[in-house]
């Protein structure tokens, strides 16, 4: 058994700064996303899965993992478009179909028509991963402007509604939505304030869904992770932070991506099938 404090890379980070929103390729250590450690075993064979920001972090390692279950993904992403190649790259090395769709997601036409070409490719849409996100920090609140606060929001939680909203007529029983909250929801850092704030309303959205389509078999839950080792943290955080990132957890250490990837495995499979308006904590040991 490997000792979970020290199984991954422990601060400090070395200093290191991106512009938003990031690279794989830029981050030391490199992120860890189950490229050589996931092994699958067919818990989502042949199903469809709609991956939004796919091309890098806890999305690449959700679509490497899927597809080592068995599944055809389909990777949204805004614009790293190297990234999103790489991911592919796994997912057909896993013998899986994907496609790869860049695009603007506060657009609710990009929305439907990341449905409508996973319908086309695919035939069908079995699980939905809503897990992009947008965040950026601030020490004061006058730091913050509308247009940043809109984004966050465009991003973070109306994104999630235009995908459910447009995918779910085509889901049938069995299948599942998942969304990506954070610790964030129930103890927000400060600095964070947009988006920590859309993450506790990612949790409400989460549970106010399962309550409404559950009669229609369709499964709706979301995985919290704490502290995540993805280019959103030197591109958006300042160097103390990135240094120091993931101490402030009981196991001492920031996640690696595949370490979120079982949670969603779970979530999307049978295993779970009596599972719905549950938020799973992926943190580290910090307390929802």
């Amino acid at each position: 058994m490997d000792d979970p404090r020290s199984k991954h890379p422990t601060p400090p980070q070395p200093d290191q700064q991106q512009p938003m929103p990031g690279a794989t390729d830029a981050m030391t250590p490199r992120p860890d996303h189950g490229e050589r450690s996931y092994h699958g075993s067919g818990r989502l064979k042949d199903r469809v899965a709609i991956i939004t920001g796919g091309d890098s972090g806890i999305g690449r390692a959700v679509a490497i993992a899927f597809a080592r279950e068995g599944a055809d993904v389909l990777i949204a992403y805004l614009d790293e478009h190297d990234d999103a190649r790489e991911t592919a790259r796994w997912v057909e090395d896993a013998g899986r179909r994907v496609l790869t769709i860049a695009g603007d997601i506060r657009d609710e036409t990009h929305c439907r028509t990341l449905v409508a070409r996973a319908l086309k490719a695919f035939g069908r849409i079995d699980v939905l991963v809503n897990n992009a996100a947008h965040q950026a920090s601030f020490a004061q609140i006058e730091d913050i402007s509308a247009e940043e606060w809109e984004v966050t929001f465009q991003t973070n939680i109306h994104a999630q509604f235009y995908l459910a909203k447009a995918a779910i007529p085509h889901m049938t029983p069995g299948a599942s939505i998942i969304n990506t909250t954070s610790i964030n929801a129930a103890d927000p850092n400060p600095h964070l304030l947009a988006y920590a704030t859309t993450k506790g309303a990612i949790g409400n959205f989460t549970q106010g869904l399962s309550q409404l389509v559950a009669d229609r078999g369709i499964r709706v839950n979301a995985v919290a992770p704490g502290p995540v080792w993805t280019p959103l943290i030197p591109s958006t955080m300042p160097p103390e932070a990135v240094e120091s990132f993931g101490k402030n957890t009981p196991l001492g250490r920031a996640a690696q991506p595949v370490e979120m990837a079982g949670a969603f495995v779970f979530l999307a499979s049978d295993a779970a099938s009596y599972i719905t308006g549950a938020i799973i904590p992926a943190t580290g040991g910090r307390l929802m």
